[in-house]
């Protein structure tokens, strides 16, 4: 490749990431399905051709957005948590940082995976089918903190982590849905009491020295 076809594609790299940015936040307001060549090129003031030189669908386009919010949410959500230690601190950066990523509106519309399965859970296609994996993906990196915190003895050997998954990640989507609905503003804090009282209810108590 030369330096002038090197240029171009990194030029063309940078315009496509921008466009993405701003897709992201319109299918967070509006819904992947108001997401549109058209729609797009009327927020960016672009040609829906010059669109169509990214993107050569609709279902392309939704495709690109949601790997775009992926990528969003994991530099904000994981990698600021993992460098807790081990255990229950990692997990408990976890919850902080989703909180945190949610509370901010990281996106316009509030947390664009739940936007999203809300939207596509009932319909079946390449859309929902990558929207399900990336919330397993979820669910799993809840399981694996759980499992690792059971594993250093800060939870209980009874601890079932797929179950307290599922139960985290129900008080965090109802929090969102409450922050965004009723424009909740003690929603987080309430999702957090309910979260640290399921943990202690599983938490090894430590014996104080004499």
């Amino acid at each position: 490749m030369t330096i002038a076809q090197v240029a171009k594609y990194q030029k063309g790299e940078s315009t496509r990431q921008s466009i993405l940015e701003v897709a992201v936040d319109i299918a967070s307001e509006e819904g992947l399905e108001g997401l549109s060549i058209g729609r797009l090129a009327a927020e960016l003031e672009m040609s829906k051709s010059g669109l169509f030189a990214h993107f050569g669908s609709k279902e392309e386009l939704q495709l690109a957005t949601i790997e775009q919010a992926r990528g969003r949410f994991v530099n904000l959500m994981f990698v600021p948590a993992m460098s807790a230690k081990r255990g229950l601190p990692r997990l408990e950066a976890l919850m902080d940082s989703w909180i945190s990523y949610a509370k901010q509106e990281v996106f316009r519309g509030g947390c664009f995976f739940y936007a999203a399965s809300a939207e596509f859970d009932g319909r079946p296609g390449p859309i929902r089918d990558r929207i399900a994996e990336l919330m397993r993906e979820w669910l799993e990196a809840l399981e694996r903190s759980l499992a690792m915190a059971r594993d250093e003895k800060h939870l209980s050997p009874e601890t079932d982590p797929k179950q307290l998954a599922f139960e985290i990640n129900a008080v965090l989507m109802a929090a969102n849905w409450s922050f965004q609905l009723f424009e909740d503003g003690s929603a987080f804090k309430r999702a957090r009491t309910a979260i640290e009282d399921r943990l202690a209810a599983v938490r090894i108590k430590r014996r104080k020295r004499a």
